[in-house]
Parts: structure tokens; C-alpha cells; sequence
């Protein structure tokens, strides 16, 4: 009976924070129809969460795709089918790697940042300070980073997609001394529209899923440094685990 009492309870609890996350959001979705926007601290949100990530996805996604390019002309070179891998490169960069590892990135660079941001505001009074001005908490802190991870994410996957790609064509090109007219020739000829955009609504739901989960953690921080430490790091693992999680089933409904 204490299994199941310890597995009721835990259930419970996994529940409830996913009630308080969703709650959460709606919240910060429902401000943004309300004016006014602080435009100047939404661009400043774009920033952190977009400007600043592009070094780190131009070095993942550059050498994603060219790792990817290597396996893949390995492998098909003991069936001669070598032509085939722009299609391998660009199918897997936009519909899946490009997507999901610029959303594990931004989850462990900006979620982090976010959370710890929020969580220090908290444990330092400043949010409850916000609300004593007359300033709502979840419009000022939360709405602008939920905008920025939502716009910014796609920005930055069609970034790692298109860098990717290029990374791909130079290994295979340059140093695999594969045909470029074929390489581009198929790329054109299979990688269809639905592919691009299944990806780009893929990145807008992971960056919800990270401005969301880093937001929540980050307000409900709670015992000092300690805590700000532990929301921190419950923020990148959860909003990771959401990520590949919820990647299943996006891509099982649009492909």
C-alpha cells in the first residue's frame, strides 16, 4: 500500500504543477491582447533569448550537419545510392535536428537564465514590490519573455536549418568530392514546403514550452540562493524533457 500510496502521491503532485504551468500560460497569453505592450521590454526578451543564441546554434548546427553528412555518405556509399544525401541532410535538419536541438540549446542557455532571473526576484522580494506598485507581475515579467521565446525559436531554427544544410553541402562537396549539381538537384527536388513549416511550428512550441516552465520555476523559487539554484536546474531539465517528449507527438500529427 505505501507503493502505491508514494506512486498516488507523486502522480498528484506531477499534475498539479502541470495545472499551475498551464495556468500560467494562459495568464501570460491572455496579456498580450491587453494593451499597452512594452515593446521596449519584449525586443529587449527578443534579444536574450534570440540574438544572443546564434554563436552557439551557428556552432551546433554548422557541425550537426556536417557529422550528418559523413554518416549519412558512409552509409549509402555500400548501396551507391551517394546522391542521396543532401536529401538526408536537409529532411533530417529542417523536420527534426534543427527544431529540437535549438530548442535544447535555448532551454539551457536562455531557460536557464530566465528561471535563475526570476528566481532571484523573487527570493529578493521584487516581484511582490512589482505588486505593490500597481504593476501586475505576470504582464511585466512573464508575457515578454513568452513572446520572445515564441517568435524567436522559429527564428533560430530556420537559422540552424539553413546553416546546417550549408555545412552538410561543404563536407560533402569539398572533402567527400560528391557532385554538387546532384547534391543540390535532389535536395530541391524532395525537401517539399510542409517539411520547412512542420519544423518552424515544432521550435514555436518549444519555445512556449521553455519561456513557460522557466517562468513558473523561476516565480515559485523559494529559500534563498540555494533555491534560485534548484529552480534553475529543474527549469533547463523539465523544459529538455518537454521538449523530446512533446517532439514525439508534434511530429507523429504533422507528419
Amino acid at each position: 500500500m505505501r507503493y502505491f500510496e508514494k506512486l498516488g502521491s507523486g502522480l498528484l503532485g506531477f499534475l498539479t504543477e502541470m495545472g499551475a504551468v498551464s495556468l500560467l500560460f494562459f495568464r501570460a497569453f491572455l496579456w498580450v491582447f491587453t494593451p499597452p505592450l512594452r515593446f521596449r521590454n519584449i525586443a529587449k526578451q527578443m534579444e536574450a533569448v534570440g540574438v544572443q543564441s546564434i554563436p552557439v546554434v551557428l556552432i551546433t548546427a554548422s557541425f550537426t550537419g556536417m557529422v550528418l553528412a559523413l554518416q549519412s555518405y558512409t552509409g549509402f556509399k555500400r548501396f551507391n545510392a551517394e546522391g542521396l544525401v543532401g536529401t538526408v541532410v536537409a529532411l533530417s535538419m529542417t523536420r527534426e535536428l534543427g527544431p529540437v536541438l535549438t530548442g535544447l540549446i535555448v532551454a539551457g542557455r536562455a531557460g536557464a537564465a530566465m528561471a535563475a532571473e526570476l528566481g532571484t526576484m523573487k527570493v529578493t522580494e521584487q516581484i511582490d514590490a512589482l505588486a505593490t506598485m500597481a504593476v501586475n507581475p505576470v504582464k511585466y515579467l512573464i508575457t515578454p519573455r513568452l513572446l520572445a521565446g515564441m517568435l524567436m525559436l522559429p527564428m533560430l531554427t530556420i537559422f540552424s536549418d539553413l546553416i546546417g544544410i550549408v555545412g552538410g553541402y561543404l563536407i560533402s562537396v569539398q572533402m567527400l568530392e560528391a557532385n554538387p549539381g546532384i547534391y543540390i538537384r535532389r535536395t530541391i527536388q524532395y525537401l517539399e514546403t510542409t517539411d520547412i513549416w512542420g519544423g518552424i511550428l515544432k521550435s514555436a512550441v518549444f519555445g512556449i514550452i521553455i519561456a513557460t516552465i522557466s517562468c513558473y520555476k523561476g516565480f515559485n523559487a523559494e529559500g534563498g540562493a540555494e533555491g534560485v539554484g534548484r529552480a534553475t536546474t529543474g527549469a533547463v531539465v523539465i523544459a529538455e524533457m518537454m521538449i523530446l517528449i512533446s517532439d514525439y507527438f508534434l511530429t507523429a500529427f504533422l507528419f
